[in-house]
């Protein structure tokens, strides 16, 4: 359902928008396949972006790499070929800048927080952060060193709450599957991812998310394959119909 309305509010824009709001190259030739690297997060969104995008761009086809920004960070350092990198922190974006595989600024395109996720009906009795300490409450959250664990550990941090998690993932979309499963009575994930799950999952917010806000920054790796195609892409995620989706998916505006 969530990515029917992503694919409408892309189409409408399209519709709707005047050609100044479609990206191109300078010398209008946007063709061949564009490889996006982008944090499992956005698998959604960007789902429904790349087909908007292929419309603007008869002759373009966009492949993903979803995964956790710390592992894509990882293999763009070590040379995989990608034309776009799309992370959930800018700590990650910051890791292939120094390593100079990212040489143009990074552009900050939509913000996300987190968001309690338990299952239907919430048989745990989950109501805060203060329950992921609960010795019996099976809590699953994001590994450290990807953006989604760094921003629970802040938000931890600044409720005084020591977790105890039963299991610790490497992206976000693993987190949330343990709670559609039924396999984790908690969790800490991003409102978007919520809200994808649809009447799977339920959301609870809590005060602390305002402390632990991520920014999601985009840009082209140094070596992209496709550069006229890469610019296009970052161009068209920051265009009318990339806001409007990044809203209709829960995202803030940069």
């Amino acid at each position: 359902m969530l990515r029917a309305a992503l694919a409408l509010a892309v189409a409408a824009c399209l519709a709707g928008c005047g050609a100044s709001d479609r990206p191109t190259t300078p010398d209008g030739a946007v063709t061949g396949d564009v490889t996006v690297f982008a944090a499992a997060s956005l698998t959604e969104v960007f789902t429904a972006l790349g087909k908007g995008f292929e419309t603007a761009h008869p002759g373009t086809r966009v492949r993903f790499n979803f995964a956790g920004s710390s592992a894509l960070a990882r293999q763009i350092t070590e040379g995989a070929p990608a034309d776009v990198f799309a992370s959930a922190a800018p700590a990650t974006m910051q890791q292939v800048v120094d390593a100079g595989a990212v040489t143009a600024p990074p552009v900050v395109f939509a913000r996300n927080r987190l968001q309690i996720a338990v299952p239907r009906g919430n048989p745990g009795k989950v109501t805060g952060l203060a329950d992921f300490a609960r010795p019996e409450a099976v809590v699953a959250l994001c590994a450290e060193q990807v953006p989604c664990g760094a921003a629970a550990k802040k938000a931890f941090e600044a409720a005084g709450v020591t977790p105890r998690p039963d299991t610790l993932e490497q992206d976000v979309k693993a987190v949330l599957t343990k709670v559609r499963l039924g396999e984790a009575d908690a969790a800490l994930v991003y409102r978007t991812d919520v809200r994808s799950a649809g009447g799977d999952v339920e959301g609870i917010e809590f005060p602390e998310a305002d402390r632990a806000v991520n920014d999601y920054p985009i840009a082209p790796p140094a070596k992209a394959p496709n550069a006229a195609g890469a610019t296009a892409f970052v161009a068209y995620v920051r265009s009318d119909a990339g806001r409007a989706a990044l809203a209709g998916a829960g995202f803030d505006g940069p």
